[in-house]
């Protein structure tokens, strides 16, 4: 057995599950859950004909590379959105389907990771567990940097020492963040541009929150929106990973894609050709359909906008609670102990959260999302704010 399979630490619903063996429920009080960040929203009606439509094309082996229909479709939605009118992402070289963003950021790093040398991977601290997971099995050494809200729930680079940019080989940056919902600034990632130049590392950035915002006029900045902007057309050591989970309430679709670099798509490429993991073919002519529509995609921000709205209503007098600078979680601080609060908000109230501490590690001495949960707001509207009520019922009767 891979010896580095011992390192990994169990996932937190995993933890989840164990912290609450054995509570009794009431039973009075259907379970609502805001757990899981899985999309509850209809998936496009259109995109579900066109599956149906496609399912023909089962017969057929995809290839790897993808059909060039949906790579230009990938490409012309990244300019769309990220205004990459000075330099076009080649469809051909740049774009790279694969069957979600879990998979893809995973792999990317047992790909481009060099085992003859130090292999440290930076990522914010709390975290997507799969940035972890990859770092490790790979044979890197991960490197936490804490978010904290005195620092903006967002990673502070001027903390890396200078060894550890040496040897670091992969940056993850997740922005809108999982699961603060913050964005990283385009300056600072200019500063991570720089720092990557200098040091000779690779920049992932999951994007796949980059959908879901407040403000129909100021939708986050991307990685590759930032190389355009300032004169990077290759895109050099620049990654950005995108799906149509959250964006089009497609998780099961298992569809996004990975853009950038061409030199580094190339090897991904060569990987993924033995790893074995092309998209079926009836999933990617219903990506493309997806990819081209923004109309389901707005449709979808005001569900979220809604949702924002009234739970706030009814948790900011009673929580320390804010409105995410975008995707569909709350990061609220606990009145009391994070896995406590956890664990009797289920018992009193049959509402599922999670502990914050579980999506992050010690570092320094200190958790820095101990103390908080997060909230995924996927369901519907009504459910919603039946939470909301419960759980403001649970702390104002004392928790």
């Amino acid at each position: 057995m891979n010896p580095a399979l011992d390192q990994l630490h169990p996932y937190p619903f995993e933890k989840l599950a164990k912290l609450t063996a054995g509570v009794k429920l009431p039973e009075n009080l259907k379970r609502i859950a805001f757990t899981i960040g899985e999309p509850q929203h209809p998936a496009p009606e259109a995109v579900l004909k066109c599956l149906h439509e496609s399912l023909p094309l089962v017969s057929k082996y995809p290839a790897t590379k993808g059909i060039p229909e949906l790579r230009q479709a990938i490409a012309d939605w990244c300019q769309r959105r990220f205004h990459l009118d000075a330099q076009p992402l080649d469809p051909e070289t740049q774009v790279l389907p694969v069957n979600g963003t879990r998979e893809a950021l995973f792999a990317l790093v047992q790909a481009v990771v060099d085992r003859s040398r130090p292999a440290r991977v930076v990522m914010p601290n709390p975290f997507y567990q799969i940035y972890e997971g990859a770092a490790l099995l790979a044979g890197g050494q991960p490197h936490y940097l804490n978010a904290t809200e005195e620092n903006g729930f967002q990673p502070d680079f001027d903390q890396v020492p200078a060894e550890v940019w040496q040897e670091t080989q992969v940056v993850f940056l997740c922005s809108p963040g999982n699961p603060t919902g913050a964005l990283l600034s385009a300056e600072q990632q200019k500063k991570l541009i720089t720092l990557a130049d200098e040091h000779d590392f690779i920049i992932c950035a999951d994007e796949c929150y980059s959908e879901i915002y407040f403000d129909e006029d100021q939708p986050p900045h991307g990685l590759l929106q930032v190389c355009a902007e300032t004169g990077r057309q290759d895109y050099r050591r620049c990654l950005v990973f995108h799906s149509l989970s959250k964006r089009s309430n497609l998780p099961g679709l298992r569809s996004g894609f990975v853009a950038g670099d061409a030199e580094l798509i190339q090897a991904f490429l060569r990987y993924r050709t033995y790893h074995g993991c092309a998209m079926p073919l009836h999933h990617q002519q219903a990506s493309i359909l997806a990819w081209g529509d923004e109309a389901h995609v707005k449709a979808n921000r005001d569900l979220y906008r809604a949702k924002f709205d009234a739970v706030l209503e009814i948790l900011q007098p009673v929580m320390d609670v804010q409105r995410p600078d975008a995707g569909f979680y709350l990061w609220p601080a606990t009145p009391t102990d994070d896995e406590d609060f956890t664990r009797r908000l289920l018992e009193s109230q049959n509402l599922a959260v999670l502990p914050g501490r579980y999506l992050s590690r010690e570092v320094g001495g200190s958790n820095p999302a101990k103390g908080r949960i997060r909230i995924a707001l996927v369901a519907e509207l009504e459910e919603c704010i039946e939470g909301a009520k419960r759980l403001r019922r649970f702390i104002e009767t004392g928790c």
